[in-house]
């Protein structure tokens, strides 16, 4: 009987241990330990990050450091820290947190409407943790130039607008890579005989897109717009683009926040590879980021007899077209006329 009494005191002691203990792990790893209040939030750990690392970034999220030191050490997280962006959730527990830190989110980087490759990189680095040193050094550096035909001038042409996806730690040397892929997977051979048939590379493609986009915002006159240069081009007449004029007022002056809303005759004398009334052919580089219906534009322009185009008076947004000098003067005029009503002092 009384052997019978200790067992069940024993049982008794074992449970209640039990009980504590699962109530010890419960309290340590499985009730909410934030202290933020958004639903949602992303922290970014460095490549080559240390646990000391990872506490300091998670500090301002974390309720109890120590109960995330307790789940990371049973987990083995503090001798395997992972780089990356990591989705941390409202109300997650320890060991939520820490399962969540092993997690690598994939970051959609999207780039577009960049007037210069310096503010390229300046987007690109915003959104994964390569810097713009990095970038800089890894696009702009000889043999990778070489080895993709372009030079410092055309190097943006590489970059083709879109929306991509990389994880926010991704070496500056595999973005280089992916985006190589992207590069030829975009120039398939369609579009390379397209190119080859106009007798120009894929970046002076690229470069004569950047104008066409600036040159019209809509984008199913970009082919009729690039058919006109086109067949400036082939006559070696001076494109006579106004936006290459505004790019070399900008690089010339170094202040790229200059608003040009009306190019004037003086202008037009700007000392500048950019300046297309001075200089016949492509400028040295895009003068933009066009759109890839830009680019497609000028790979399928369309075909016409037009040397002239003038912004419309009444189809705003469009333009109107001319096959000879004195059909464009007059309609010159009437744009003109019509802008000095606005009283543009620019």
């Amino acid at each position: 009987m009384e052997a019978k009494k200790l067992f069940l005191r024993i049982i008794s002691i074992g449970a209640a241990l039990i009980i504590i203990s699962g109530g010890y792990v419960i309290n340590k790893a499985f009730t909410g330990n934030t202290k933020f209040e958004q639903e949602e939030v992303f922290v970014y750990v460095p490549t080559d990050s240390k646990y000391e690392d990872v506490k300091k970034i998670l500090a301002p999220y974390i309720e109890n450091q120590s109960k995330i030191d307790w789940v990371a050490s049973k987990r083995n997280y503090d001798s395997n820290v992972k780089s990356g962006k990591f989705l941390l959730k409202k109300g997650m527990s320890s060991f939520s947190i820490v399962r969540a830190l092993r997690l690598n989110t994939p970051v959609k980087l999207a780039f577009n409407n960049q007037e210069k490759v310096q503010d390229l990189f300046v987007r690109i680095a915003s959104q994964i943790e390569p810097d713009t040193t990095k970038l800089n050094e890894i696009f702009t550096n000889d043999t990778f130039l070489q080895e993709n035909g372009l030079n410092k001038d055309n190097v943006m042409s590489f970059f083709i607008p879109n929306s991509y996806e990389f994880y926010w730690n991704i070496s500056p040397e595999e973005f280089a890579e992916k985006l190589t892929k992207e590069y030829k997977r975009f120039w398939n051979d369609s579009r390379l005989a397209k190119a080859k048939a106009l007798n120009l590379t894929p970046a002076q493609v690229y470069t004569l897109a950047s104008i066409v986009h600036k040159e019209t915002a809509k984008a199913d006159e970009r082919p009729k717009v690039a058919g006109v240069y086109l067949n400036r081009l082939k006559k070696n007449m001076p494109l006579q683009a106004d936006p290459t004029v505004i790019f070399a007022l900008k690089q010339k002056s170094n202040d790229w926040s200059l608003v040009v809303k009306r190019v004037m005759h003086n202008d037009l004398i700007v000392n500048s590879p950019y300046n297309t009334y001075k200089n016949t052919g492509l400028p040295p580089g895009p003068i933009f980021m066009p759109d890839v219906s830009a680019i497609d534009a000028v790979l399928n322009p369309e075909k016409h007899n037009y040397l002239y185009f003038c912004a419309s008076v009444e189809k705003f947004g469009y333009h109107e077209f001319a096959t000879d000098y004195n059909a464009h003067l007059k309609v010159a005029a009437k744009y003109a006329d019509w802008v000095k009503k606005q009283n543009y002092k620019r």
